[in-house]
């Protein structure tokens, strides 16, 4: 894989065989969790926190993830983490380093398989389109957040094809004026951004390989990485801020998109020293 490779536009080649074994390890690990996690959610059991958390950093090593972060996690919750999105494999890396819940468009509970998966973590589903419904939401994140919960944005609305950060919405921070405790609701920006493929630079057109958007299939996408080499992911947390710090939501919003694609940048254009893992 070389940079004159890259500059064609051709995709690396994966392994069918470490595809399906890849592919029988994950799903033999996802069954094996799924009715623990569903009796911790159920008897809401302390442990419904900390196993998605176990069960997403295995997940990362059965796909071959090597996860890198940078910057230290804002401890203890509950946080609002708010991070650029470009993949469905966001929720697995993330889900690896911040114990917490997911906060979705209301389409992903339909989906087959992913939709009961994010239902066991505790999902927030959210109607990204209903302007009406943005009070009722807000209280909904307030309620979990009152309760000691960490949760997970993508103020994007969509995913993007991993170069670039788009523009956050502004509505659900709204929920950022919440006081917990009797202070304010710490909110952590967050970078996300695949790097290397079996330690080469991924660039523009490998990066695909990880990012999920427009008009992809999940399943041919989901197979090839399955069957690519080792992938590195690399995750950055930035300084925690509250809402006191800035005169509007708008203005919070516009401070955590700048220093999440400050991040973003800093990843893919390899400023950041060589990763070592994590």
């Amino acid at each position: 894989m070389t940079a004159e490779v890259e500059e064609t536009g051709a995709r690396p080649l994966g392994s069918p065989i470490r595809g399906a074994l890849r592919l029988a390890l994950y799903l033999a690990w996802t069954l094996l969790l799924v009715p623990v996690q569903a009796l911790a959610v159920a008897l809401k059991l302390p442990l419904r926190y900390r196993l998605p958390l176990l069960y997403h950093g295995v997940c990362a090593r059965i796909l071959g993830f090597e996860v890198v972060v940078r910057g230290e996690r804002a401890q203890p919750g509950p946080v609002l983490f708010v991070s650029n999105h470009s993949s469905y494999l966001d929720i697995t890396v993330l889900g690896s380093v911040i114990p917490g819940s997911f906060v979705a468009k209301s389409e992903v509970a339909g989906w087959p398989f992913f939709g009961a998966l994010a239902k066991l973590q505790q999902t927030v589903f959210v109607e990204r389109k209903a302007r009406s419904g943005v009070e009722k939401q807000r209280d909904e994140l307030g309620a979990r957040l009152d309760a000691g919960d960490n949760l997970i944005l993508f103020p994007e609305g969509t995913s993007s094809d991993g170069n670039r950060t788009l523009p956050f919405k502004t509505a659900l921070f709204a929920v950022a004026a919440r006081r917990i405790g009797g202070t304010p609701l710490t909110v952590q920006p967050v970078s996300i951004a695949p790097t290397r493929l079996d330690g080469v630079p991924m660039g523009i057109a490998f990066r695909p390989c990880y990012a999920w958007y427009g008009d992809m299939d999940l399943a041919p996408h989901l197979w090839t990485v399955f069957t690519l080499g080792r992938m590195t992911v690399e995750v950055e947390f930035h300084p925690p801020v509250t809402i006191e710090g800035f005169s509007s939501r708008k203005a919070l919003a516009d401070h955590c998109q700048r220093a999440v694609a400050q991040g973003v940048e800093r990843a893919v254009s390899g400023k950041h020293t060589p990763p070592q893992g994590h």
